[in-house]
């Protein structure tokens, strides 16, 4: 709702209202809630299962697995900024948000949202560094240098959210609050900014994402491409099967998910089909993140194995 008049022709905007999916059939939002619920239920326990298991096995205490548990620690809390408001907003008539609130939302999202990207790279060169140069491994990659990598990772995430977060905040907001999208979506706001620099706002925040992500999927490639290079220079074919494995679960979570993201934001958008805008932007928040726990444990064949082993721990002393 319009809060405070700033002396022009305007009133600034003190809250947002998010569309989501109040377009879409009464009938169908109890179906798209239970849905929705269960896979962001199923990727809170996948992700806690994947960092409880490399907790109590010793014999994933190894870079690749403290990698993956910063990896799950920021799908969940990507998934905590966007999905429970989201499936709130389903069953609920207001769907009102706080100018702050959604400033916030918009940080934690592009925080973890980068953080996630930074650390795929991390693992990536982590892969590469195993396979390419397995007698500096230890050097190279040492409890140390693992915890430094995290914490830039964590960082720099940091750093990328606040700077998109402010420069889309910096704008002014004023006439229409509704936001079409089921979050506080960048792209959406700042179609709703009354400024004369929105143009060169958004192709900065354009830049910015574009930059950072794409990089890292540059560096991504180039790792696998050097990846690539050493395993066909293995002799044996049972060899090379022996050592792509331990790249498997890594580069099917890269290709899901910069996948879906740049079908999300490659794909043009059509005011007519908001609701099929709406879905496919559910593929990156929730799917993608549900993804990825199941990715790593069936494509993973250590971890599926100490998963199984934690689990038949549990059961034998429970029924001792």
């Amino acid at each position: 709702m319009p809060a405070s008049t700033a002396g022009q022709n305007y009133t600034m905007v003190s809250e947002f209202i998010l569309v989501g999916f109040s377009t879409f059939p009464l009938h169908l939002l109890p179906a798209f809630f239970l849905l929705y619920l269960l896979m962001y239920l199923f990727t809170l326990l996948g992700n806690l299962i994947i960092m409880a298991t490399v907790w109590s096995e010793h014999g994933l205490h190894t870079p690749m697995y403290l990698f993956l548990c910063a990896l799950s620690t920021s799908e969940i809390l990507f998934t905590v900024a966007i999905t429970p408001r989201m499936l709130v907003d389903m069953l609920s008539s207001h769907r009102s948000i706080t100018f702050v609130a959604c400033a916030s939302q918009m940080f934690f999202s592009f925080t973890f949202g980068f953080t996630h990207s930074f650390l795929l790279m991390i693992m990536g060169y982590d892969r590469y560094v195993a396979i390419c140069q397995p007698l500096r491994y230890n050097v190279l990659m040492s409890t140390r240098t693992c915890a430094r990598l995290v914490s830039w990772t964590w960082a720099g995430g940091s750093v990328m959210g606040m700077m998109v977060t402010l420069i889309v905040f910096h704008l002014t907001f004023c006439g229409s609050n509704v936001v079409h999208h089921f979050f506080c979506h960048a792209f959406s706001l700042l179609k709703l900014s009354c400024g004369k620099e929105t143009s060169s706002v958004s192709l900065g925040v354009i830049l910015v994402c574009v930059t950072a992500l794409m990089g890292c999927l540059f560096l991504i490639v180039l790792s696998y491409v050097f990846i690539v290079a050493a395993i066909l220079r293995i002799p044996s074919a049972e060899g090379r099967h022996k050592t792509f494995s331990t790249c498997v679960s890594h580069l099917t979570v890269v290709i899901v998910h910069y996948g879906f993201a740049s079908i999300i934001y490659l794909k043009p958008k059509s005011p007519h089909s908001m609701d099929s805008n709406t879905l496919m932007a559910t593929t990156y928040t929730v799917f993608t993140p549900f993804l990825s726990p199941i990715i790593f444990s069936f494509k993973n064949k250590e971890l599926k194995n100490a998963i199984k082993k934690s689990f038949q721990r549990k059961f034998s002393s429970l029924s001792s």
